[in-house]
């Protein structure tokens, strides 16, 4: 996929996949807008990035509101959102008999509602655009079945794509023609 003038907004950049993939894309000529929780972090990785085509947006993605401004900020700066890259997520990694319940709400908003709050604000700029991608990265947990989980918790709401987008939200993508390609990492 080329990416030069394009503009990505991407999810849980403060580490890991995220960080790499704002990297890349950056590196590639595309514009990124760096959304996490952590601003020190985001700071630290747009000064690591940053030419003049790097955003940084601290935002919590399970808060409807802030996300809606995110996507605000991003049409100000740059007019458009190309690609979204859903890749914030968390992971309790107890063993689900011993695991707090509040963790799996966490766990739950995150990488549930978080993708669900993001792609209902961008979808219109992505839909918009010309051949906009929506890219969910998930870790193979997400690919276990209940059985499984027995020993490690599984996220249940993000066991595939086609789970994780609500019915009207996958038809508009679909109708739009929008790629929604999904990359199950073997470890985060």
């Amino acid at each position: 996929m080329n990416v030069t003038d394009r503009v990505a907004v991407v999810t849980g950049v403060t580490s890991g996949v995220g960080e790499a993939t704002a990297k890349a894309l950056r590196r590639e000529g595309c514009a990124v807008v760096l959304v996490a929780r952590r601003e020190d972090r985001l700071e630290r990785i747009a000064n690591e990035i940053d030419d003049g085509e790097t955003l940084v947006v601290p935002t919590d993605v399970t808060d409807e509101d802030e996300v809606t401004a995110t996507v605000e900020e991003t049409m100000e700066e740059f007019g458009r959102i190309d690609i979204l890259v859903h890749n914030a997520g968390v992971l309790r990694p107890d063993p689900v008999t011993d695991a707090d319940r509040a963790d799996f709400r966490k766990q739950d908003q995150v990488n549930l509602r978080g993708v669900t709050n993001t792609t209902h604000a961008a979808l219109p700029a992505v839909l918009a655009s010309d051949g906009g991608d929506v890219v969910a990265v998930s870790s193979m947990n997400a690919r276990r079945n209940v059985r499984e989980s027995r020993r490690r918790p599984v996220s249940l709401s993000t066991v595939e794509r086609e789970h994780v987008l609500p019915a009207p939200l996958k038809g508009r993508i679909k109708d739009a023609q929008t790629r929604i390609p999904t990359n199950y990492l073997a470890a985060v």
